[in-house]
């Protein structure tokens, strides 16, 4: 692949969020029918500056330039970049979960004749474009009725029914399984090989960087310390990665673990089950237990979708969820507010932080 074959160089990109400088003179270049990957730690500035590319952040926002394809680019929504052939697929997923596969991928770009939405046209395009991600569903299936590695696929569907030119994905196989991810990168690699669509991707994941990248660049509190180019003959250092992406050396990735010694039990929560606010039909959450000790920090670890976040909502206030059944015991009495504000209702200080993560 030639080097002097740049499809995207963003140069000097500055964006401030008021007095904080998010992103300070950064660059990026990206080779045509390549795959490119952006690291950096939490808030380094990368789905910034990929919001800034596809025109979530508006020309005037930020100061700096976009030259993608040739053209000096000014987007002033994400409606310009993708007419373009830039399309990006966020973190959180911009399905909507009551449409079906076929409606998703054409929302916004709806196949009509004279006004009117021709869905013969809608169902067979949509179903070409499943069979060029690897995804064997019926058109008409609901979102809702998905898991996410196969929302992710629709998510790339839709990008591919827009042309695309340069797909970015930000953190993409976060909230996947293992099968579901190794599937993921498999269809950008076919992307690239055979139709030759060039990629971004935003990641954490340094064995996906290593597996799948053609190119790193590197982004640490706001500007651009590196790039590192990958090949059969130099394959990825993950240790001068890491090292560019925290700026120091870093001799153990995961430190010693400081344990605190808890108190006594202060929350438990039993039989927690909760259905679905819109569908009571549908359990989200099924007959879950813990418990809390005073000044523990507990963390609820799952897939996106898994029910984590639903389950905090149900307790803490009642905000989500229909036909909530379970008991909840605060310093070992049981609960006797079935309603909202259950534990504020009984003094509670949050002497405990419960803390949400993907695995």
């Amino acid at each position: 692949m030639p080097h002097d074959d740049i499809i995207l160089s963003m140069n000097n990109i500055t964006k401030k969020f008021g007095t904080v400088k998010a992103l300070s003179d950064v660059n990026l270049e990206v080779r045509r029918g390549e795959i490119h990957a952006i690291c950096g730690e939490n808030g380094a500035g990368k789905s910034t500056l990929m919001n800034v590319l596809s025109g979530v952040y508006p020309f005037g926002s930020y100061s700096g330039d976009i030259v993608f394809d040739g053209k000096v680019c000014k987007y002033k929504n994400i409606n310009d970049s993708e007419a373009d052939g830039i399309v990006i697929i966020q973190q959180e997923l911009a399905l909507s979960p009551y449409l079906s596969i076929a409606e998703n991928i054409f929302i916004g770009n709806e196949q009509a004749k004279a006004g009117v939405i021709d869905w013969n046209e809608t169902r067979s395009e949509a179903a070409k474009l499943l069979a060029r991600v690897g995804l064997p569903e019926n058109v008409d299936t609901k979102i809702m009725d998905l898991g996410v590695g196969k929302q992710q696929l629709v998510e790339i569907a839709k990008a591919l029914s827009k042309n695309v030119k340069l797909l970015i994905l930000d953190e993409p196989t976060a909230a996947l399984n293992d099968e579901d991810s190794a599937h993921l990168l498999d269809l950008v690699r076919q992307l690239r090989n055979e139709q030759g669509v060039t990629s971004i991707i935003i990641t954490h994941k340094l064995n996906e960087v290593a597996d799948i990248a053609d190119d790193v660049t590197i982004i640490r509190d706001g500007s651009t310390v590196g790039q590192m180019e990958i090949t059969a003959e130099t394959p990825l250092d993950q240790d001068e990665l890491i090292r560019k992406m925290v700026g120091r050396e870093l001799t153990n990735l995961y430190p010693d673990h400081q344990a605190n010694k808890p108190g006594n039990e202060y929350l438990r929560v039993k039989d927690w089950t909760v259905h679905h606010p819109l569908d009571a039909d549908r359990i989200v959450v099924d007959h879950a237990n813990f418990y809390v000790r005073a000044g523990e920090i507990v963390g609820l670890a799952g897939l996106m979708g898994a029910g984590r976040t639903e389950m905090a909502m149900s307790v803490f206030g009642r905000s989500y969820g229909s036909r909530i059944s379970g008991e909840v015991y605060i310093k070992g009495k049981k609960s006797i507010f079935p309603m909202s504000n259950r534990l504020s209702m009984l003094g509670w200080p949050m002497p405990l932080r419960i803390a949400k993560s993907t695995v």
